[in-house]
Formats: C-alpha cells, structure tokens, sequence
C-alpha cells in the first residue's frame, strides 16, 4: 500500500465567483472526494491536509461586519476555526463518496498546531492571500480603510489581501496524527489551512497572528510521518514555466534541482505555485518518492505519472 499526504488547495472547495455557501463547498467538496475516494480504492493509504484561503477570509470579514456587537478573534484564532468548518465538511463529503465504493473509513479531524520562529522575516512582508476576490477600485478603498495589504493575482484577474505566512518549523500534533494513522483504518485530515501558527515564548506556545502556507505545512507533515508521496490538488494542470505567457508550458517530469533553479529564476508566483514547487523539492529531498501537483480532475492519470507535474529527487 503506497502511503501519502494529500494537500487541497482552497480553491477547489471555494471557486472563484461562487457564493460561500455551505451547499456550494459541500457540492465542491464532494466532487473533489470522489476522486480521493478512488486513489484510496485503489490502495492508498492517505492522510489529508487542506487550504483555508477563502473560508478564513470570510471569517475575518464576519468578525469586521460584526465587530460592534462581538468582539472580534485574531487570525490564530480564526485559523483554528476554519479547520473544523471545512473539516467537517470534509468528513461528510469523505465519508459518503467513500462509502459509495464500499470502502469506508471513520473519518478524524484533528486539530493541529504548527510551529513558526517568532522572528521570521515574513511577518514583515506579507505575501499569502486569503478571502474573496476584489477589482482594483475594492483593493484600494480596503487598503485605505482596513490597513489591508492586498495583493494581485494575475492568474485569475483579481486582488486578495495577503498576510504574513511565516515557515512552518515543525507539526505540535504530528506523533498523535501517525499514531492514528496508524493504529487502523483512520482516513486523518489534519494541518488544516497550514495549521495554527503558534511560536515558543518562555517555554508556552502563543498563537501569532498569519497563515502558514498548507503545502509547505504538508510537506513538512509528510517528512515527520514518513510517508512516501506527497500529492498537492490545485485548481490548475500542474506547474507552468513562463506562466501567463503565449510562451507558457506545463513542466511535466522534472528533478530537484531543475525544479529549484526554475524557482529560483522565478517561474512561480511566491503566492500560489512557489510553495508548492518548492513543497515538492523539500519533500522529496527529504527521502519521499515523489510530489505531485496537478487538478483533482487529473489525479488518476497522474498518479500513473501520465499528467501533472511529477517532482522527484534525480
């Protein structure tokens, strides 16, 4: 049985231009399971991890609308919310689409804290998006009223705010996610949103205010379990060199170290598909198989190494 994390982009619960509604994440959600559903069918052993982005973006504008009559929470705080909220949704979806194939599993959500040096130079550049989609006009109103940094995504024409997303150092949760694992037949979602970024101060764990990016929070989950693929699902094919350009390519089969210097030459936006390149490299350099990026609609033909973008270390 090959074993893996399998890290879900945001995105794919939450498309853009969709109403946050509970019945349009469960819709997506489902279908997204039901190709998770079919790569456990056919023997893998999985823990999953997913993004927050949107749902902790809508959470935050909660807390603003709201903020006269509740106080509102930090981003840590907010964070840790998101984890049971999509969480649970993901155990509905999970649970259905799986037993659908009569495989079924008892579906744990865990809670899961991540560690982050206190002074990471991140807090002072932030880069993660988070929440809806906004024009220009939006992201300039909000910057000036809320303090905001916002941030253009190019790839899909809008403006998000970013926030701080520091390295993850390592998972507070990580030896009782294995140990659940591997104790039955537990089908785990855990480091939700990249986990709750917490920091070491006199010997207690504080919660910090940003979001550790999910996919380097995965690969860092996936070298403590020891697992051997590391899978990221994402709203696009896989990673593209010259990106947005009539020029552009999909990098198929790549190593490394090709994978870095095109990193380095700057063919991944820091905010989207950097992390989860350079997830990739950290991950297989740290003695997994493999790391593959690509859309849940590709995943079998890419578990076959047949689509996507397959890292490996040489």
């Amino acid at each position: 049985m090959t074993t893996a994390v399998v890290a879900i982009g945001g995105n794919a619960i939450l498309r853009k231009g969709q109403t946050p509604t509970m019945e349009n994440q469960l819709g997506n959600l489902k279908e997204t399971c039901r190709y998770i559903s079919a790569m456990v069918a056919s023997g893998y052993d999985i823990t999953l991890s997913h993004g927050n982005g949107p749902q902790v973006g809508d959470i935050l504008l909660q807390n603003e609308a709201a903020r006269d009559q509740v106080p509102p929470m930090p981003l840590d705080v907010c964070v840790a919310e998101s984890q049971g909220l999509v969480g649970y949704l993901f155990q509905q979806a999970l649970t259905e689409e799986l037993a659908a194939l009569c495989c079924e599993r008892i579906v744990p959500c865990v809670l899961t804290r991540v560690l982050v040096e206190e002074h990471d130079p991140a807090f002072s550049s932030p880069t993660k998006p988070i929440g809806p989609y906004y024009s220009a006009e939006e992201a300039r109103r909000l910057m000036g009223e809320k303090g905001w940094a916002m941030g253009e995504d190019l790839s899909r024409g809008g403006w998000r705010r970013v926030v701080p997303s520091p390295r993850p150092v390592a998972i507070i949760e990580a030896a009782s996610i294995s140990r659940l694992v591997h104790s039955g037949d537990d089908l785990v979602i855990a480091g939700g949103g990249g986990g709750i970024p917490v920091v070491r101060r006199n010997g207690r764990m504080e919660g910090v205010e940003a979001v550790v990016d999910k996919d380097l929070a995965s690969a860092c989950l996936a070298k403590c379990m020891g697992v051997e693929e590391l899978i990221m699902l994402t709203d696009v094919d896989g990673a593209y060199l010259d990106h947005g350009t009539p020029g552009e390519r999909l990098l198929g089969s790549v190593s490394a170290d090709e994978a870095e210097r095109y990193l380095e030459e700057g063919h991944f936006p820091p905010g989207s598909m950097g992390p989860k390149v350079e997830a990739g490299i950290a991950f297989v350099r740290s003695g997994g198989r493999r790391a593959v990026i690509t859309r849940p609609e590709l995943l079998h033909t890419a578990l076959s190494s047949k689509a996507g973008t397959q890292i490996r270390d040489r």
